[in-house]
């Protein structure tokens, strides 16, 4: 689904200062959550979003501090739990454009539980992983995306555990629109989310993000990373299964979209069908 933009219109009423919050980033120097957040700056500009009715909810770790750097509502919540924070919003405000943004070990580890419900219910929110394969804030141990073989703290004789798959992950439980951008390529980044931002359903959003300090995986990636083909059939879900197993390349792009209806409108129609409770006849009963 393609629309035309705020920017395309030449109707500019904010600009990327707009929706930065006047606190400084306190990542290590070459982070890529800062291409990240370069990115999100972009895409609520392209799209002349409101910084009052944006809401980004975080949970635990580097990337969860990104709130903090915005100019929007923030909610920085527990360990894990962005995605039932940010479900919880949606549903009380469907007017508010809703992100839950963390990393590796917030979204795959402690918070992995949440995806598939929020994925499968089809919530009207963007989700955005970033990836750096480990646990930078608590000073290097391996994450559930670590790479086998990978050395840390946790594992000093190497990963043994096969490392998640997010993408894979994110089309198996049933997410309406699934794709992957790399913290170097922000401008790239920016377009997909973009594009994940206006569709109306669960949005994932996998970057990979390296770790400067902990796990520099730039180089890695600069060979690893290529774009989804050009003839990708992005309603095709074994297509884009396929991509995402692809274990020689980091394909970037979208993978998957699917139009369906979102969680809250459904549930909407549903209360409306309901008749108030009334309590004060339910009461008489046991007078």
């Amino acid at each position: 689904m393609t629309t035309e933009t705020a920017l395309e219109r030449h109707d500019v009423l904010f600009e990327v200062k707009d929706y930065k919050s006047g606190e400084k980033p306190v990542w290590c120097p070459g982070c890529g959550d800062f291409g990240v957040l370069s990115a999100t700056y972009k895409a609520l500009t392209t799209l002349q979003l409101k910084p009052h009715e944006v809401v980004v909810v975080s949970g635990i770790g580097c990337s969860s501090r990104i709130p903090y750097f915005m100019s929007t509502y923030g909610i920085h919540g527990v360990h894990g739990r962005s995605l039932p924070i940010a479900t919880g919003v949606k549903m009380a405000n469907p007017h508010l454009t809703v992100f839950a943004m963390g990393g590796d070990g917030d979204l795959m580890s402690i918070g992995a539980g949440h995806m598939p419900h929020a994925a499968s219910r089809n919530v009207d929110i963007t989700v955005v992983m970033m990836d750096n394969q480990t646990y930078g804030l608590t000073k290097a141990q391996a994450s559930p995306t670590s790479f086998l073989g990978h050395v840390s703290k946790s594992t000093p004789y190497g990963s043994i555990s096969k490392p998640l798959n997010p993408v894979l992950l994110a089309l198996s439980y049933g997410a309406s629109f699934v794709g992957r951008g790399y913290s170097a390529k922000a401008n790239e980044l920016s377009a997909l989310l973009v594009e994940a931002i206006q569709h109306p359903g669960f949005a994932f959003v996998h970057v990979q993000s390296p770790c400067t300090e902990f796990n520099n995986t730039y180089s890695r990636y600069d060979e690893m990373v290529e774009d989804v083909p050009a003839n990708h059939d992005v309603t095709n879900l074994r297509a884009a299964m396929d991509l995402a197993m692809d274990e020689g390349k980091a394909y970037l792009g979208l993978f998957y979209r699917e139009e369906r209806g979102v969680f809250e409108e459904r549930a909407r129609h549903f209360v409306e069908d309901v008749q108030p409770f009334d309590v004060q006849s339910y009461l008489r009963r046991f007078a």
